[in-house]
Order: C-alpha cells, then structure tokens, then sequence
C-alpha cells in the first residue's frame, strides 16, 4: 500500500437505503468536484457541509472534509447516493475514471493510522467492531477504540524509558558518582511494570472469548429434548421437535447470546445404536461435535426407566468432563425419585415448563468466566498484544535479574528491548509487514 495515490471505495454495506462513497487524498477535491455537481460548489468555503446535489446521474450529498482533520487524515470526499448496488457503482466508476484508484483492504484506517489519527491499537478495534457479535463485545472494542488499552500500555512503556534513562546515566557517567536512583527502587518500578503487563496479557482469554464467541454442542439420547432446548435459547422455532425419537438427523447450527457471551449453539443428532445409514452418519457427525466443543449441555432424561444408562452413555461419549454441563429434562416428569450422581456439574431443568434455565445458565456462565454475572472487561488483548506482553515481561523478568547483580549493561539492553515490545501494541516501533498483515484483514471501505 501506497499513501500517494488518491483511494476511493464504496464503504458502506450492499443493500442498505443509502451507499456512502469515500474518496481520500490529495486529489480527492478535484475527483469529488468533477463527479459531483450541486448549486454549491464543493470547495473550502462550504466544508463539512452536507451540499445536496447529483452523481453519475442520480440524486446524491456529497460532504468535503479538508485533512488533517478527517478521518484518513487526508482531504477527503464522501457522496451519499442511493442504495443498492448499480447506483453506488455507477458512482464509484466516475470516480475512478477520474483519476482515483480503488483502495485496498484497510488502506483508510492505514492512513488514519500512518497520519496519527489513530494508535495501532485503536484501528484494530475498528475492525473489532465491524465483527462484534454481542453487546458486550461492542462495548470492549469502543473501550479499546477509545484509548484504554493504548494508555495502559503508554503508560508502562513511559515508566520504562524513564528508567532506562536512569540506567544508562550510570553507564555514561559511572564516575561522576550522581545522585542516582537506588537499585532496590529501580526493582520495584520495574515489578510494577512487569505485574501490570501479566494483568494485560491474562485478559487474553476474555477478549478471545468476545470476539469469537465459544463453541456450545447440545448432546444426549434420542428425545432428550435437545431440539427443544435449541428453540428455548433461540426464542423461535429453529429445530423441528417430535415425540419420535431420531428426529434430528443432522447437526443444526445457529448464533446466539447466552449471559451476553456470543454462542455458537449446535444441535446434535441423539447419540444411540442406529441401524439407519443416514442417522449413523449424523451420530458421527454428533460425536465429532462433542469433540471440538468447547461447551457441551448434555441431556439428560429424567423420565426414563434406566436413567444410569443416560449417565453412563454420557461419561462414554465425553472425554473432557470439565467441559460438561449435565442438564437432568423433563424433572416435571420424574417426581421424586432419586437421579444417579453425574461426576460433572449439574443442574435439573424441564425445558417444556421453562423451569431451571437460569440455573443451567449461570453454570454455563460459570464454566466460561470462572464465575457468575461478570463484569465487562475494562480492556482485553488479542493474540498479537499478548504475544508483545509476554515478550516485554520476558525482557522485564531479566531487567530486574541484572538490576539486582549489578550488570547495568544488560538491564539497559533488556529494557530496550522490553520497550520496543510494548511500542508493537501501540505501533510506535512496528514493522511494515505486520501493518500490512493486521489492514489486510479489513474490508474494503475501511
């Protein structure tokens, strides 16, 4: 990617009442004046005011907004036309015919960054929220887009510069004999850095969690009510329900929010002895499920006449109990006879009476957070923060072990080192190929 060229893209979704057109850079006046014509002219005297007008022969708004005070940073052009596909293309081929280039994946939000509009961490969390898939993870990336992270990991890095400072004045000066920092003092800063750099990089799992959801496998016998658990959590009539057990065939897979967690809920074929070849082919498909899961509520019957049969086919079948949430349905069935014990946690529910779903819920909860009723993530990294992190504690942890020796030449090499990690996060010290790798990932437009 070049930040010469003037770029234009549609960057809006297709089928909406309105496309936007984004055109940015130097030329972005003159291609936006020559594909746009209104009453008023596109110019300085009418910036950022929405000027009604027409494009490629259809009605359109078009706004000019003169860098560095835009998005990209650059001067850019935005006209609002019609919706639809034809009326946005038609648009963005007069723009091209006028001396703008198709941008790339990500090249706007590149730009934002490269203009310092944005810190490497806030144009991931662009990205972060065109893919959210729940509340909460929406929330976490406006949080992160907002600046939390990004003065987190500041703010550690400021602390660390401070000190190499501190350390390489006593290697510039060592017989000068200055009032320099004692060691024991430096430890501790550098402890303080380092914890707080753990406490980021253990946010690792909450943050994987929101943006990609977890993998949740409803398993069990024939009639067990997986389906009807499907549609309960659903809140609509996804999975057909029937007395005649076998009924699911194949796995059913559909998106869903538990407790605010985004899900991937999967409804699996009842796990039993088949003689039929294509409900032998689900039961495998079942089983396979089970496997890759990272969740799995296993139904129980509590009406049946061997209920240790149930147990028993569940504890075959799973090889990972901790995963395992047993859902003892249809309790309203079963009276008060006494259910076999489970080695795995457990809760009684009927899902045709809506009763104990919360209950299944907080465990399923549980088993995610750790606890119930989790609060929202203040902040949370992703693969490649976590990576820096780990590597900016590793040079930490030898920072503090030659601090404590004495040996100021390898603390100074260390923090330096630590310091150019943490300038990763933020994009401060970042190589061109790992920019190009995380906007490449972007979808045109942005």
């Amino acid at each position: 990617m070049n930040t010469i060229d003037t770029i234009c893209a549609i960057c809006t979704g297709t089928g909406g009442a309105i496309s936007i057109i984004r055109i940015s850079g130097t030329d972005a006046l003159r291609t936006g004046a020559a594909i746009w014509q209104g009453c008023r002219e596109l110019g300085h005297r009418t910036a950022r005011q929405m000027l009604f007008g027409s494009s490629a022969g259809d009605p359109a708004l078009a706004v000019y907004m003169p860098g560095p005070n835009s998005y990209t940073g650059d001067d850019v052009v935005e006209i609002h036309c019609h919706g639809g596909a034809l009326a946005a293309r038609r648009v963005l081929d007069a723009a091209l015919a006028n001396g703008a280039r198709l941008a790339e994946p990500g090249e706007f939000t590149l730009r934002a960054f490269l203009n310092e509009k944005l810190d490497l961490v806030q144009a991931e969390a662009v990205g972060d929220i065109i893919s959210a898939h729940s509340q909460m993870a929406l929330n976490l990336a406006e949080r992160q887009i907002a600046g939390r992270l990004s003065e987190k990991v500041s703010a550690m890095r400021g602390e660390l510069v401070q000190l190499l400072a501190e350390v390489e004045s006593r290697l510039d000066f060592g017989d000068e004999h200055l009032d320099w920092m004692p060691p024991d003092d430096i430890v501790l800063r550098l402890g303080d850095v380092l914890a707080c750099g753990q406490e980021l990089a253990a946010t690792f799992d909450t943050g994987i969690i929101l943006r990609e959801g977890i993998r949740v496998v409803l398993a069990g016998r024939p009639n067990a009510g997986k389906s009807s658990l499907l549609n309960l959590l659903l809140g609509q009539d996804r999975a057909i329900v029937s007395q005649i057990p076998g009924t699911t065939r194949d796995t059913i897979e559909e998106s869903a929010h538990l407790r605010g967690i985004p899900v991937r809920l999967t409804d699996t074929a009842g796990i039993r002895h088949a003689d039929d070849y294509v409900e032998r082919l689900g039961i495998d498909r079942s089983r396979s499920s089970i496997g890759t899961a990272q969740v799995v509520i296993w139904l129980l019957d509590a009406s049946t006449a061997a209920p240790e049969t149930e147990v028993l086919e569940m504890q075959t079948a799973c090889a990972h109990p901790d995963r395992v949430i047993a859902a003892w349905n249809k309790i309203d069935l079963a009276g008060d006879r006494s259910l076999p014990q489970t080695e795995v946690a457990t809760v009684r529910i009927s899902v045709t009476e809506n009763f104990g779903i919360d209950e299944l819920l907080d465990r399923f909860e549980k088993m995610v957070w750790g606890k119930t009723h989790a609060e929202e993530p203040e902040v949370a990294v992703n693969a490649r923060h976590q990576c820096l992190l780990k590597e900016a504690s590793g040079a930490l942890s030898e920072a503090i072990s030659h601090t404590v020796d004495g040996c100021w030449e390898l603390t100074a090499a260390a923090l330096r080192q630590g310091i150019t990690a943490l300038g990763g996060i933020t994009g401060e010290t970042v190589d061109p190929d790992i920019l190009e790798n995380i906007f490449s990932k972007f979808c045109i437009g942005k």
